[in-house]
């Protein structure tokens, strides 16, 4: 890294913590206990992505590039361990007081009667909760991501309803979606245009709902599997190319602390509380400076003349890239992006995203256009004399 922050920092932390010997209750439930995101060791680059797309999520996600067993998913569940809470709806709706106050009186009780009674009395209509991680499943269906008819209500209440999709459970959250080079066009489709926009609609005959999908979108995959349409590839703001660890301390240290996760989660977890909750604190300063981050048009003209310097037509290359780098220097607890910024986002918003196939298809055309018009210039000087 370039670039060192106090964020960014917290992830070079490689201390061994002993596991103290604590005897759990066995009450029979399973409790999501994800592995903590500071005890992941090395992978910096696979790490710092997932924080800067999480503080800043117009990058637009991130893209995991790599083969198995090498802590893809791990670091994705762990990720939501370090986030701050954010405000949930307690309606069946999931209707926001903001939502409301956005609306007319009128609009908002003929739309969410129930909790709108609620809000008008003064009661509380959402709290706190943690950040979830909704994981696509390979055999969703395009009804079961967008939404589709409720089937029980139309059967039990006699009334047509549209259910929510697992992209509108997705908002405020984070969807990953593991092996996304293996799911169906249509329904990745739907998810990139879901993320662009920030919403979607549904349509079922004369039933529509439109749905908020403000999520931050994490891809992983295996490159032995298959390969990612270009389009897919274009819309995924950071990529990362992950392998696995080389240094021997480095894996030794993987297989202590995973040993000692598996056989004392709880305390395992316990250990790493302190580092991870400063790196939460970090993070909500972070999204904090984000909205007085600016770049200075000198930082910006450099970044474009290396996406022209690369032959890279998307330009959704410099935009992911500057905002990769705004979230850097939030990080750094500065409002000012720095070359060092871009140097060290730059190869993660850049890289694969140069297609050969279409320099080399404008360069053909080019050759073409030439030919057309020395021809014609011949034609012309032929009837001249």
């Amino acid at each position: 890294m370039s670039q060192e922050s106090a964020l960014l920092r917290l992830l070079e932390q490689h201390s061994y913590k002993r596991v103290t010997e604590v005897d759990e209750p066995d009450l029979g439930i399973a409790e999501h206990r994800p592995y903590p995101f500071m005890a992941i060791v090395g992978q910096m680059e696979m790490r710092t992505a997932l924080l800067l797309a999480v503080i800043n999520p117009a990058i637009g996600g991130v893209l995991l590039i790599g083969p198995r067993g090498i802590a893809k998913t791990t670091a994705v569940r762990s990720v939501t361990g370090i986030l701050p809470h954010i405000e949930v709806s307690d309606c069946e709706e999931e209707v926001l007081p903001e939502d409301l106050e956005a609306l007319e009186p009128e609009t908002a009780e003929a739309l969410y009667p129930d909790c709108y009674e609620k809000y008008k009395n003064g009661d509380n209509i959402s709290h706190a909760d943690s950040v979830k991680l909704v994981e696509l499943p390979l055999n969703a269906r395009l009804e079961d991501v967008v939404g589709g008819i409720n089937e029980r209500a139309a059967v039990h209440r006699n009334t047509v309803r549209i259910e929510r999709g697992i992209l509108s459970r997705a908002d405020k959250n984070i969807l990953y979606v593991d092996e996304i080079n293996l799911l169906d066009d249509d329904i990745v489709d739907a998810i990139l245009d879901a993320a662009a926009q920030g919403s979607y609609t549904v349509r079922r005959g004369a039933n529509i709902g439109t749905y908020r999908a403000r999520f931050v979108l994490v891809g992983s995959m295996n490159p032995e599997e298959g390969r990612l349409r270009p389009q897919i590839m274009d819309r995924l703001g950071l990529r990362i190319n992950v392998r696995g660890l080389t240094d021997i301390d480095d894996r030794m240290e993987v297989y202590k602390r995973v040993r000692d996760f598996r056989k004392n989660p709880t305390a395992f977890i316990r250990q790493w509380e302190y580092e991870t909750a400063q790196a939460r604190e970090e993070i909500m300063l972070a999204r904090a400076n984000l909205k007085k981050t600016e770049l200075p048009d000198e930082t910006i003209r450099a970044g474009i003349e290396l996406v022209n310097q690369l032959d890279i037509d998307s330009h959704r290359a410099e935009y992911t890239m500057f905002e990769a780098a705004r979230a850097h220097a939030a990080a750094d607890n500065r409002t000012e992006v720095s070359i060092d910024d871009l140097m060290t986002v730059a190869p993660l918003a850049l890289r694969q995203r140069r297609s050969e196939f279409m320099v080399n298809f404008f360069h053909r055309q080019e050759e073409e256009d030439t030919q057309i018009r020395a021809t014609l210039d011949s034609i012309i000087q032929k009837q001249k004399s």
